[in-house]
């Protein structure tokens, strides 16, 4: 029989459980269409979900064609300050589900740029919620993907961090710019639920044949865990869901224990599927 195990800290997260129910909720409440400012989370199951409920995804550049009074939504990644003004003077309904965590970046970032300090966040530069950090700061934020700086770093530093990023990235910023700054104002701004769910991932690797990891390719918190998993694991695969579960992992006779694991963006009833077909099998 083989031993299926889920990770103690896996799938949805307080920021994205948050921005789901409060979109289904305000849906409900208004009885009408409403629009998510770019896809509410990165999983395009839960994406489509949201279609069903009346909730669509809407591009800023495609912002033209609402309405006044039509009901935008800020998902949980935020904004930068810019688009929350545009979207007022646009007078939409606009509902702010920034994660708190996030939102927490932001005044900081706001904080200590307007005393001078000059901002470095350790993330994606390309991703949503770095945009919407740097956005706070008049996009003037130094942004690393991995501690390390191919410019000259200014010797008055505020350094925080995307919240899904890793603990190890953390550490090497931190020791990069020791040495490059003079007044170096650190703010560990990891997300404590990515922390728990890295080290859960990370202790379970360890001690299995196989590791699953389930997510939107695009989510920038499962790629974290699947490469945390793949370091231990060899036999570490990602999918978005059991759709993507090849044959030869489902069969493997070799594979007696194994571990599941999955990103912020989640929902229970796609891990919920995974775990079945791995315990019983296709039927």
């Amino acid at each position: 029989m083989r031993n299926v195990i889920l990770a103690e800290s896996a799938g949805f997260c307080f920021g994205v459980k948050r921005a789901v129910e409060k979109s289904l909720e305000i849906q409900e409440t208004y009885g009408k269409k409403i629009y998510t400012l770019g896809p509410l989370i990165h999983n395009n199951d839960v994406v489509n979900y949201l279609k069903e409920n009346n909730i669509f995804s809407i591009e800023l550049d495609d912002i033209d064609s609402l309405n006044e009074g039509d009901i935008i939504v800020i998902r949980s990644h935020g904004v930068p300050e810019e688009t929350i003004e545009l979207l007022n003077k646009k007078n939409l309904i606009v509902i702010d589900a920034t994660c708190p965590f996030v939102t927490n970046i932001q005044k900081k970032v706001r904080k200590y740029s307007d005393k001078g300090y000059n901002i470095v966040i350790l993330g994606d530069k390309s991703h949503p919620e770095v945009i919407g950090i740097n956005g706070w700061c008049n996009n003037s934020a130094i942004t690393t993907l991995n501690g390390e700086f191919d410019i000259e770093v200014p010797k008055k530093v505020c350094v925080v961090s995307q919240t899904t990023e890793k603990e190890s990235n953390w550490k090497k910023t931190i020791s990069n710019l020791s040495f490059m700054t003079k007044e170096l104002l650190a703010f560990n701004t990891i997300c404590s639920a990515t922390e728990v769910r890295q080290k859960s991932v990370l202790e379970l690797s360890k001690n299995v044949d196989a590791m699953i990891v389930i997510g939107g390719k695009n989510s920038s918190n499962t790629t974290k865990l699947y490469q945390i998993a793949k370091e231990h694991c060899e036999n570490t695969i990602h999918v978005e869901n059991s759709n993507d579960l090849p044959k030869n992992y489902i069969e493997n006779a070799n594979f007696k224990n194994i571990g599941i694991t999955a990103g912020a963006s989640t929902p229970d009833w796609i891990i919920e599927e995974v775990m079945a077909i791995m315990k019983n099998g296709l039927k």
